[in-house]
């Protein structure tokens, strides 16, 4: 039997797929089941979130997401995936404190984790963590626009890059992240005016999220979903998986209490 070769998704792969003006897609997991149904269906990149502490664990930001959370997440979501290029979150305090420790943390979601590169929230604080991390042979994707671990600096979910000096800032931020050695940027929730400047200025991938057209969009899968309690604005809903869940779950709790569940169908042979 002729066994079948799967291309795997690299951080080249993509500038390439932009060079071509082919879209790219990405989303979000957590898990293995989640990863192994994206990388089926040829999701070209699989974001293993710091949004894991909302969506996962049930806080009210990011904030409390350690590194070993995110270990053991990413290892989860590389079993599943075989095929896509998986990108892990580096969470709050592992990247701040130091380049040292920015290093290490890196290195752990590659050794450890099994990731094929990392994403970073990036101010112009972080650009010298940025390339520390590129010169250990690391792939970096930077994330710039609305950054969650920066929340509380920002002031609340705000669009960022309306007023003049926020989008000379972003613009040099994301030109400094090109000439650092990143492979893509991530821009979340910024002005479509600004989006626009920054595809006509910088020429490695651009990936949004309540962005505009870019070269690549990502979402939350579980917004995708509809699984979500509350999805953002600019995310679409794909399915209404909560509502069908909930019937599914109504039905079995039925036939448990009517004593339908188990019939004589469902034993043992």
């Amino acid at each position: 039997m002729t066994k079948t070769t799967v291309t795997k998704i690299r951080p080249t792969t993509l500038q390439a797929m932009k060079q071509k003006s082919e879209q790219i897609v990405m989303l979000t997991a957590y898990d293995f089941l989640t990863a192994k149904i994206l990388d089926e269906m040829d999701i070209d990149v699989i974001l293993v979130g710091d949004s894991l502490g909302n969506v996962f664990s049930g806080y009210d930001s990011t904030l409390p997401v350690t590194m070993d959370h995110m270990v053991y997440h990413t290892q989860a979501v590389v079993r599943g995936a075989s095929r896509s290029l998986v990108v892990a979150d580096m969470p709050f305090l592992s990247y701040q404190i130091s380049p040292e420790e920015a290093r290490r943390n890196a290195g752990r979601l590659i050794q450890e984790g099994g990731a094929q590169a990392i994403k970073i929230e990036v101010g112009p604080q972080q650009i010298d963590c940025v390339k520390s991390i590129v010169n250990m042979g690391i792939p970096v994707m930077g994330h710039i626009g609305f950054t969650p671990q920066f929340i509380h600096q920002i002031g609340g979910f705000k669009v960022q890059g309306r007023d003049e000096l926020q989008r000379e800032e972003l613009i040099k931020c994301a030109l400094d992240l090109q000439n650092s050695g990143c492979f893509a940027i991530l821009i979340e929730m910024v002005d479509a005016q600004l989006t626009k400047e920054l595809l006509d200025q910088v020429d490695i991938p651009i990936i949004g999220i309540g962005a505009g057209i870019c070269d690549g969009q990502v979402l939350v899968t579980q917004d995708v979903l509809g699984l979500s309690a509350q999805t953002p604005s600019f995310a679409k809903q794909y399915a209404t998986i909560n509502s069908d869940i909930k019937k599914a779950i109504d039905s079995y709790k039925a036939d448990v209490k009517s004593t339908q569940f188990p019939s004589s169908n469902f034993q043992f042979n």
